[in-house]
C-alpha cells in the first residue's frame, strides 16, 4: 500500500511557513513585571512574576536606578542609571534580564533618561536634556540604534517633550509635553521619525505616562482632570484621542499604566495602601477587579510588563514552525 502526504495539507503548510516566517513566537513559563523599588535602600530594577510573586533584584549598586523597558526577546532590559557619572547626570544602560552583562549607552554631559524599546528591538527612543542645537537646554526626543549608535533627534521646540511611547507596529511615538497654549502637560503621537505630531488629549488639567494596547487601538494614561482634588487617575482612549474614559476613581493616586501583552490587565501604581506607600497594582482592561501586587514599607514604581507567550521577533529572525502533515492511505 502506497502512502503519500494530501498535496493540499502541504500546499496550506507552506502557506503557513511562508506567511510566518518573518515571526517567532518566544514562549516561557511565567509573565513577568519588572518595577523599580527602593526596599534594599536605593532605588533598583526588579523583577516578578505577574501575580507578583517571585520578586527578584537584578541591579545591584550604590546609585539610583529605574523606567525599566524590556527588550522584545526578554533577555535584555534598557533603564536609567546615575551609576558612573560623577555630575549626577543619568544616563541610559542595558543590561541582561538576571542583572548581569551592564553596558552604558549613552555617555555625555546632561541627563538622559526614560528609554523605550522600539518593538523591531533595533531602536531606543529616550529623553534627553541636552542642548544639541537648540536653545534653553528643554528636554526633547531622541532615538538611537540599540547599541547606543546613530543617535538623532525627533522633536525640537521651545517647550519639554518627554515620556516616550511606541506603539506596536513600531510606526508611531505618543509622548508627553508641554507645548500647548495652557502650558499643561498633554499627550501627543508623532510618526516615528518625528514628524506630523499632533494633540491627542486637549485637556485642561495635566495628562502624561501614554501607554498603548497591545493592538495598538487604545492609549491608557494618567490624568487630574475630572477629580476636585487633583488626584491622578488612570483613562484610557482610542489611538486617535476620542472615547476618553475613566478607569480608575478613589481618593489617592493612580498613575503610570502599563498594558498586560493580551490586553486584559493593566499594572499601574497607586498610594491607596493604608501606609501610603507607592505599590504596584493591577486591574481588568475595564478598571474592575483592582489588587494589589506589592506590599512591603519601601516604594514600589514604573511597572514594565512582559509575556513571553506573546512575543514575537521581528522579520529576519529564524521560525521554528512545529506540526504534522496528515498521511492519506491510498
Amino acid at each position: 500500500m502506497h502512502r503519500s502526504y494530501n498535496l493540499t495539507h502541504l500546499i496550506l503548510a507552506g502557506v503557513a511557513i511562508l506567511g510566518l516566517t518573518p515571526l517567532m513566537v518566544v514562549v516561557d513559563a511565567q509573565a513577568r513585571i519588572a518595577f523599580v523599588s527602593n526596599r534594599d535602600g536605593n532605588l533598583a530594577i526588579y523583577v516578578m512574576d505577574d501575580d507578583g510573586g517571585n520578586p527578584r533584584k537584578l541591579s545591584n549598586d550604590p546609585m539610583a536606578d529605574w523606567y525599566p523597558s524590556w527588550f522584545f526577546d526578554g533577555k535584555r532590559i534598557a533603564f536609567t542609571s546615575d551609576k558612573n557619572d560623577r555630575a549626577g547626570n543619568r544616563q541610559i544602560y542595558v543590561m541582561d534580564t538576571d542583572g548581569g552583562n551592564r553596558r552604558r549607552l549613552t555617555n555625555n554631559d546632561f541627563a538622559e533618561w526614560d528609554p523605550a524599546w522600539s518593538p523591531d528591538g533595533k531602536r531606543i527612543a529616550f529623553t534627553s536634556s541636552g542642548t544639541r542645537n537648540i536653545t534653553g537646554g528643554n528636554w526633547q526626543i531622541y532615538v538611537m540604534d540599540a547599541d547606543g549608535d546613530n543617535l538623532r533627534r525627533l522633536t525640537e521646540n521651545d517647550f519639554n517633550d518627554w515620556n516616550p511611547s511606541w506603539s506596536p507596529d513600531g510606526k508611531r511615538i505618543a509622548f508627553v509635553s508641554k507645548r500647548a497654549d495652557d502650558g499643561n502637560k498633554e499627550i501627543y503621537v508623532m510618526d516615528a521619525d518625528g514628524r506630523n505630531p499632533r494633540n491627542l488629549t486637549r485637556s485642561p488639567r495635566h495628562d502624561e505616562n501614554p501607554s498603548w494596547s497591545p493592538n495598538g487601538k487604545r492609549i491608557a494614561f494618567t490624568s487630574a482632570r475630572n477629580d476636585r482634588s487633583g488626584n491622578r487617575q488612570i483613562y484610557v482612549m482610542d489611538a486617535d484621542g476620542e472615547n476618553q474614559q475613566r478607569l480608575t476613581k478613589n481618593d489617592f493616586n493612580d498613575w503610570n499604566p502599563s498594558w498586560s501583552p493580551d490586553g486584559k490587565r493593566i499594572a499601574f501604581v497607586s498610594n491607596r495602601a493604608d501606609d501610603e506607600n507607592k505599590e504596584i497594582y493591577v486591574m481588568n482592561a475595564d478598571g474592575s477587579n483592582p489588587r494589589n501586587l506589592t506590599n512591603n514599607p519601601h516604594h514600589d514604581t514604573d511597572p514594565a510588563w512582559y509575556d513571553p507567550a506573546f512575543a514575537v521577533a521581528p522579520a529576519g529572525k529564524v521560525l521554528m514552525l512545529w506540526g504534522c502533515l496528515k498521511r492519506i492511505d491510498r
